[in-house]
């Protein structure tokens, strides 16, 4: 059966992405990437588009850019999650005068621009994830570290 004898059912791919949102434990995540290397699938854009039309449903925020920038549009939402599980977090960048010392591109995932860039200074009032401490490895201990063959093991719980 596929997702077209059901037009209501999610393709198998973002059920795939889904299961792993929901197992990445409270205070972690794992990049777009990891998710994609973890399944052995696709790639982190093919995670972020399921993510994007999907993720409502499971905790989005535990799924993140590598580079630990809070997804834009929703950094406030995000950050009350991090805030609420202990996520470890990095400091926002240092302003001066107003600006931020170092300028964030704005995200255009997918080529899309429905997005507007933030502000000047307003990327340097949101902190970025601590990706050293926070991300999350797929093993069932809460270490970090690398994806690799962990995810495996897990696959069969």
């Amino acid at each position: 059966m596929t997702s077209e004898d059901h037009p209501d059912r999610l393709p198998e791919y973002a059920e795939r992405v889904l299961e792993v949102a929901e197992l990445i434990p409270p205070g972690r995540v794992m990049t777009y990437g990891d998710v994609a290397e973890w399944l052995g699938e696709g790639g982190p854009r093919q995670v972020g588009r399921v993510m994007a039309l999907y993720g409502g449903s499971v905790p989005w925020w535990r799924v993140v850019r590598a580079d630990g920038r809070l997804l834009p549009g929703h950094e406030h939402r995000a950050l009350g999650h991090y805030r609420a599980e202990g996520t470890p977090l990095r400091d926002p960048a240092p302003v001066r005068d107003g600006a931020p010392l170092r300028a964030a591109a704005p995200l255009r995932e997918g080529g899309s621009s429905r997005g507007t860039a933030p502000e000047r200074g307003t990327a340097a009032s949101v902190p970025r994830l601590d990706m050293r401490r926070a991300r999350w490895d797929g093993d069932t201990g809460a270490g970090s570290g690398d994806a690799g063959d962990t995810g495996h093991a897990m696959a069969h719980n």
